[in-house]
């Protein structure tokens, strides 16, 4: 729990990771791709304040003591939402498996919510094995990777009927939240492939899902509002978006917040360190004090404590069905609604999305 100027804040990080990304790990003849993946990673690291940048030894390898300090005795963190991504091509225990995560969930109780995975090129056999880690972990949601190499292939779309098998098993498990990556690149992988509009289609096709897009598109954020706005079960999720451009593009930043709060809404935007990218202390204390920098911004919806308590972990929780102690709940504002965002209110130019342009 975070607490400012009497405030406190329930903090859910639904964005985060524990990678095993050093050369033990790396594929044989597949090292360069290794290397120069977790490279990118470690540059964007940069985008934080400098006291918070690791060197990359400690990036490619940190302990569970390092997230467990990081993440909750100095992040304030409450709950962590674990998002796996495999990359088998290039490491050979995968760089962030369910298996590794949930392994560390279960040394802490309470602290973890583990997700999994499924790629549609892996067929019958992802199937059996998205069900088993179901079944064995009890996850309810899962991220998704388009653009991760797979036997020759660089990349999917949820159009695929192959995907369309895969979300309809969703729903047979109870899985409710499918996180996609559709945000910045990391070499070598191919930017097109995290293209945002096959989100459309699937959020129509499967209203009972949520699809939480997860890096907003960027650096498609028109993509992104234009599709998330006439879609009800389309979130924000918010990772990249405080960590890469709160501190290093702080105007930047202030648009894009601008732009998500007046076509999503307060009620569909998630918190996600990106953990190990950038630390959540420095994000959410940062965010917890910001607003816009001038009067320029004065179209967008204004930003409240509210505003701040919901996205920091309110809605996840929703999502996740996290019970959230009665004395950090909003007790004077209605439930966070699947529905809040679609269309604008012609009340004024800053008033929050609401419903007089349908969807």
């Amino acid at each position: 729990m975070y607490e400012k100027d009497g405030e406190k804040y329930f903090v859910v990080d639904s964005h985060m990771h524990y990678w095993s990304a050093g050369p033990d790990n790396w594929v044989p003849g597949a090292e360069k791709y290794a290397k120069g993946w977790i490279e990118c990673f470690h540059a964007y690291q940069s985008l934080a304040p400098e006291s918070t940048h690791w060197p990359i030894e400690k990036f490619m390898s940190y302990t569970e003591d390092d997230l467990m300090r990081d993440v909750f005795t100095d992040g304030y963190v409450d709950v962590a939402i674990f998002q796996p991504t495999y990359l088998t091509e290039w490491y050979r225990e995968g760089f962030n498996t369910t298996e590794r995560n949930a392994a560390l969930g279960a040394r802490h109780p309470g602290k973890f919510i583990a997700n999994t995975r499924w790629d549609p090129r892996d067929g019958d056999d992802g199937l059996k094995r998205l069900a088993e880690n179901v079944e064995r972990f009890g996850s309810i949601g899962v991220k998704l990777y388009t653009a991760e190499w797979n036997n020759g292939s660089r990349g999917w779309t949820l159009k695929d009927p192959g995907a369309y098998r895969y979300l309809e098993k969703c729903q047979e498990l109870g899985i409710k939240n499918i996180h996609v990556h559709k945000g910045p690149t990391i070499w070598p992988l191919d930017k097109d492939a995290f293209d945002v509009s096959d989100v459309d289609r699937a959020a129509t096709d499967f209203p009972d899902l949520n699809f939480i897009v997860e890096h907003v598109g960027l650096p498609r954020i028109e993509d992104f509002c234009f599709m998330a706005t006439q879609e009800p079960n389309v979130y924000a999720g918010l990772s990249v978006v405080i960590g890469g451009l709160m501190h290093a593009r702080p105007r930047f930043f202030a648009k894009v917040m601008g732009e998500l709060l007046f076509w999503v809404g307060e009620d569909k935007m998630t918190f996600g360190s990106d953990y190990a990218i950038w630390e959540p202390k420095w994000q959410i204390e940062g965010f917890v004090d910001w607003d816009y920098p001038s009067d320029e911004f004065s179209d967008y919806p204004r930003v409240t404590t509210a505003t701040k308590k919901k996205i920091l972990g309110l809605n996840a929780a929703r999502l996740y069905g996290i019970e959230v102690p009665p004395e950090l709940q909003l007790h004077d504002e209605a439930p966070a609604a699947r529905d809040a965002s679609v269309g604008v209110s012609s009340a004024s130019p800053a008033a929050s999305p609401a419903s007089s342009l349908g969807g």
